[in-house]
């Protein structure tokens, strides 16, 4: 059962009013639903920072905004490699050197379906270090700075957290037993998913004014498979995404939503509401209960302290 507190029409755009002189930083930017949420951010007379691995890409989305939108629209990327801890640590400094406010933390970026078991140079399983590590380690690396801006967090997460083994394999992260695709990038969007419910649990504890939304953009066109899956699972999805998926802006909407909204309800999950969530109008989806799961969140922030060597005190 889902809700749409939104109307029958769901959330639009059309509900977001000005946004000058609010500062979004957005990962994963330069195409899919990060360059869409980018576009309408900046379209609302808003500032953006994406943080991208490419710089030739994001110099060419960049160039496609100002095309669409004007040149005088406030726009920059920082390079941004989230397999790389090293690297999330230099961007969040460059990012607190010359942006002095964080109204919201967009955490967009993503890897699926990875064809055969990838271990980054930090040693963790690709999808868990690119999807929630290194996001992890961003989020704690800026959290002064969105609190200083009463700010918030958004965390992108999937419908595959409800999927997969429907835990955090802790006695083997990296599934060096068994690794399956697909297993592997629904423990990610899992440990996602559960760190942005944690947080919100710790920030309310703490009395501190940051706001953390979860959303998940449902079937969307993108190309996040296309770099990371096996030929079968691309060629699968090019044919059937015609058939099953929304437009790449669409599947920005609910990450835009939960950056601009008010009056948003915590333990919650925005997302498409037709068919299975993954498509449709935005509003509110039925929350499996494991993403709520305390111990098993406490055990991963633990875990996720030790592994990013992060000092967060919350």
């Amino acid at each position: 059962m889902t809700t749409q507190p939104f109307g029958k029409k769901g959330w639009t755009p059309t509900q977001i009013g000005s946004l000058a002189n609010k500062t979004y930083v957005i990962t994963g930017a330069n195409s899919g639903a990060g360059f869409e949420a980018s576009h309408l951010l900046l379209s609302k007379g808003a500032k953006v920072v994406m943080l991208n691995r490419n710089p030739s890409k994001s110099a060419i989305a960049i160039e496609k905004l100002k095309t669409l939108l004007g040149q005088h629209i406030d726009v920059r990327y920082i390079q941004l490699d989230l397999a790389q801890l090293d690297s999330v640590r230099r961007a969040a400094k460059e990012l607190l050197a010359t942006t002095p406010n964080i109204d919201a933390l967009i955490c967009n970026g993503a890897i699926a379906q990875v064809a055969n078991q990838e271990i980054t140079v930090d040693g963790f399983e690709s999808q868990l270090g690119v999807n929630h590590f290194g996001h992890f380690l961003l989020c704690g690396l800026l959290f002064q700075r969105i609190e200083d801006s009463s700010g918030r967090i958004v965390i992108v997460g999937s419908n595959a957290y409800k999927m997969g083994l429907k835990r955090i394999k802790f006695e083997d992260l990296n599934f060096d037993q068994k690794y399956t695709a697909w297993n592997a990038y629904a423990q990610s969007k899992l440990a996602q998913m559960m760190f942005g419910y944690e947080l919100q649990r710790r920030i309310k504890a703490a009395n501190i004014q940051v706001e953390v939304q979860v959303c998940h953009p449902g079937a969307s066109r993108t190309n996040l498979l296309m770099d990371t899956a096996s030929t079968f699972n691309k060629v699968l999805w090019s044919v059937m995404s015609r058939f099953i998926a929304q437009s790449a802006e669409k599947g920005a909407w609910p990450e835009v939503m939960c950056a601009t909204q008010d009056n948003l309800k915590p333990t919650t999950l925005y997302g498409p509401t037709k068919r299975a969530n993954t498509v449709g109008p935005v509003g509110e989806n039925t929350l499996v209960p494991i993403a709520l799961d305390e111990e098993m969140a406490a055990q991963l922030w633990a875990i996720s302290l030790e592994k990013t060597s992060l000092n967060w005190p919350l």
